[in-house]
């Protein structure tokens, strides 16, 4: 039975790592990051984000499915408005986190 129990959380840390990896190739993008820390201070609609991220329609689509693809980012629609919010908070935690610890880095290597 403890077999059992021990190979089930094996495949759940398995898928986890999976899910791990999804997200750090979702964040390896600085338009997403970008995006992300936008996101983070509050919904906006597509349009506003094409306008401050400062590039296309057609890029900002490719960057918001591979957000929502690894379901870091949802959008709702409005009318003919879509509007793109955190789909989990604890992601503004996160990049918050690493930016900390790359800050960090940086400055232990100019002293």
């Amino acid at each position: 039975m403890k077999t059992r129990g021990r190979a089930k959380n094996a495949r759940f840390e398995a898928q986890l790592l999976e899910q791990q990896v999804r997200i750090c190739k979702a964040f390896a993008n600085t338009s997403r990051l970008r995006m992300l820390d936008i996101l983070g201070r509050r919904e906006h609609s597509a349009a506003e984000l094409q306008h401050l991220l400062a590039i296309s329609k057609a890029n900002l689509s490719q960057h918001l499915a591979i957000l929502k693809a690894v379901g870091i980012v949802r959008a709702r629609r409005d009318g003919r408005q879509l509007y793109c919010s955190l789909a989990i908070p604890a992601v503004k935690q996160a990049c918050h986190i690493i930016r900390e610890v790359l800050r960090e880095q940086l400055q232990s290597r100019q002293s």
